[in-house]
């Protein structure tokens, strides 16, 4: 398959954004600060006022982890952590396990080795979200691209 047939075949082209809801933003944003080492890019409104959305861009591409005040949620998302579960290729995957769960971050899914390589892991941030960690050999692969 050609690279534009399969970009045409394909509609989705990439992850965009990974967006969280949080009832206490200002704490979310604190805690995720903490977590990932780093500021977020992106607050709107603005400061002095409280901010409605934050944006962080992690790891060797940048992607980007949105942080979004609760009432701005769809009116059917739920309320309990369950769903699609989003997973990011850690280095060390046990030690950022146990670093999630040291900060506050209570278990969903325990490191789990799957085949080829791979293991997965995810946590329930403070905020209700799951957050899924992953030892990913192919994403180390294309990476390196």
């Amino acid at each position: 398959m050609t690279e534009t047939n399969r970009t045409a075949a394909a509609a989705l082209r990439g992850l965009a954004t990974v967006s969280l809801w949080a009832e206490d933003l200002p704490a979310a944003v604190e805690w995720y600060r903490t977590v990932l080492a780093v500021d977020p890019y992106f607050v709107r409104p603005e400061p002095p006022e409280a901010p409605m959305y934050v944006e962080f861009r992690i790891g060797d591409s940048e992607d980007e982890l949105g942080i979004i005040d609760r009432r701005f949620g769809p009116p059917a998302a739920p309320t309990a952590p369950g769903g699609a579960v989003v997973y990011w290729h850690v280095d060390d995957l046990q030690g950022t396990y146990d670093r999630l769960l040291e900060a506050g971050a209570t278990e969903y899914e325990p490191p789990t080795p799957r085949e080829a390589g791979f293991v997965t892991a995810a946590v329930v941030d403070p905020f209700g979200n799951v957050l899924g960690v992953m030892y990913n050999p192919h994403w180390l692969e294309h990476s390196k691209l």
